[in-house]
């Protein structure tokens, strides 16, 4: 099924924006959620082909964004490692629309302490809770079965919650729950 150019520039304006923050919680930084975005709509547009329009777009676009997120950032990995320079200076943070986002303390130690977790644990998080996908949505996008993706939000969970006990983080002081 060839995608005509109205309906590239629909999904285009639709979906940037969540990807582009999607991008920008996984990597904290702007360049490299920019070249995340630009190469999910290149793999969307050139594979849509492929999608299956009885189904919800939204899990299809996320596949693909966490998919070309984990090359873009095992390649900047790899870089790091022959690079003095890093991927962290000054003008490349979050700043403008995405900093009121993640504007708040609470909420950017919240997304540290995530990012700190595996990849396998960040990556049902940022679905489950950032995205607002169902457990059984999570399962469909990440390719596996539903009682792994209870699994692995479980362990992202007791690893969040170990983390806290080591006083590393206080989630009641974030509103996350509400102290006794």
């Amino acid at each position: 099924m060839f995608i005509d150019e109205a309906k590239a520039e629909m999904i285009f304006n639709e979906y940037r924006q969540y990807i582009f923050r999607t991008a920008l919680l996984l990597t904290k930084s702007r360049s490299l959620a920019d070249d995340i975005t630009q190469e999910t709509f290149i793999i969307l547009l050139s594979k849509y082909d492929t999608y299956d329009p009885e189904r919800p777009i939204k899990p299809w676009i996320y596949t693909i964004t966490m998919n070309v997120a984990k090359t873009i950032i095992k390649k900047q990995k790899i870089l790091k490692y022959f690079s003095y320079f890093s991927d962290e200076s000054s003008h490349n943070r979050v700043d403008s629309v995405e900093e009121q986002f993640l504007k708040s303390d609470d909420i950017q130690e919240i997304w540290k302490i995530v990012n700190s977790l595996s990849w396998k644990s960040k990556e049902v998080i940022v679905l489950h809770f950032y995205s607002g996908l169902t457990l059984k949505e999570c399962s469909h996008v990440l390719g596996i079965p539903l009682g792994t993706a209870k699994s692995r939000l479980h362990t992202a969970l007791q690893q969040l919650r170990r983390l806290e006990l080591k006083g590393k983080f206080d989630f009641t002081k974030a509103g996350l729950y509400e102290e006794r």
